[in-house]
């Protein structure tokens, strides 16, 4: 996890650049508006056309911005009242995603955690389990060298352990939170070197296909059981990758992807993930999770979705930002200091019937390619 350099940041807005990183889309350069002129010009449009809460507006305006650049082309086909009409409907469809998504299980009884924590001054495996334990969840850290069967002496018989770990869960059909906490890269989880692809070929490998019965083929493969946290540098590019090179490795196995799994960026598109340096790395992110489902009494029943969206999301939100209060209330947020702006987000998986809406909401054709992982966030 990097600290950034202010050279690289001191021109960002208050949310990142949106990169569409391994998905089966480009956007379109120069042909979207940044996120200043965005929020100035289109958020307000938006907005009239939507029934939401200040707070609510701010957590999907950055995944509305990110669509509009990466669907800037079919957009900019429309008719300028035409194009803000599709991007409220986009805005409907996102809210419409966190409502049906809002209760699904990250942290829960009967659940099993998965952990991945760098190696050097990372955190203690202890901060996965203790927080998992809390909500009767069983879990097994990796990490090189902390002792135990989970704790080998190298990285790489370290990853390979994370990777059967992950794989048995999946073939186990066994509700399961993956944890990854350290450095990360776009392309893999970089304080163990493992690649997307490889993360991927252990999920599906362990991903059980049946019959559906006879002429109808094998039955789509479903990974509505798994749940990604990853709280490193370009989580959600990393995990957007992770998405393609699923839908990538079903193609191959002449397999239908169903259900991607839901995941949890802790850090924005092309974004680092900051931690306060001391004896250990102390992701903000992670922090905010333990601080607000650990710490924080009384304990909700299960840390679920919505509590990543929500509550966790808002307080991100204050990292790099300062409230401007008026007449009692926030009305606002002023930029601080934007090398420490990583807003989380969410995705989750697109169903046939998402993905559809998607397409007529968007003017695109019936058969046009979409990735299945969709931001919430």
């Amino acid at each position: 996890m990097a600290r950034p350099t202010q050279d690289r940041f001191n021109a960002l807005c208050a949310v990142v650049l949106a990169t569409w990183v391994g998905g089966t889309a480009e956007p379109v350069r120069g042909a979207a508006p940044d996120f200043a002129t965005f929020c100035r010009d289109d958020s307000p449009r938006i907005r009239a056309r939507l029934d939401v809460d200040d707070r609510e507006y701010r957590q999907i305006e950055p995944t509305l911005w990110h669509l509009a650049a990466v669907h800037a082309a079919p957009l900019a086909a429309m008719s300028p009242d035409g194009r803000i009409d599709a991007l409220a409907d986009l805005a409907a469809f996102v809210e419409r995603l966190r409502d049906e998504h809002a209760d699904r299980v990250v942290l829960g009884e009967g659940r099993l955690v998965i952990g991945l924590l760098d190696p050097d001054r990372g955190l203690d495996p202890r901060e996965v389990t203790t927080i998992a334990g809390a909500y009767g969840a069983e879990a097994t850290v990796w990490k090189q060298g902390a002792g135990g069967p989970t704790g080998p002496d190298t990285k790489r018989a370290t990853a390979a352990g994370f990777l059967a770990a992950v794989h048995e869960a999946v073939r186990a059909g066994t509700p399961t939170t993956v944890v990854v906490l350290g450095h990360g890269l776009p392309t893999e989880i970089q304080s163990y070197s493992i690649r997307c692809d490889e993360l991927a070929a252990a999920i599906l490998g362990g991903a059980q296909q049946g019959t559906a019965g006879e002429g109808e083929g094998p039955t789509p493969i479903d990974l509505s059981t798994l749940v990604l946290v990853c709280d490193d540098c370009f989580s959600a590019d990393f995990l957007e990758n992770l998405g393609a090179a699923l839908e990538r490795g079903c193609a191959r196995r002449g397999a239908r992807l169903a259900v991607l799994p839901a995941c949890i960026a802790g850090t924005n598109r092309d974004r680092y993930g900051i931690a306060d340096l001391g004896e250990k790395f102390v992701p903000h992110f992670w922090k905010t999770c333990i601080e607000l489902y650990y710490v924080r009494r009384p304990l909700p029943e299960s840390v679920t979705l919505v509590d990543f969206f929500d509550s966790i999301d808002t307080m991100m939100y204050g990292h790099g930002r300062a409230p401007i209060v008026a007449d009692g209330r926030v009305t606002g947020y002023r930029l601080v200091d934007p090398d420490l702006v990583q807003d989380p987000v969410v995705f989750v998986s697109l169903d046939d019937a998402g993905l559809a809406d998607l397409r007529r909401i968007l003017g695109l054709p019936p058969d046009a390619p979409l990735p299945r992982l969709f931001d919430i966030g």
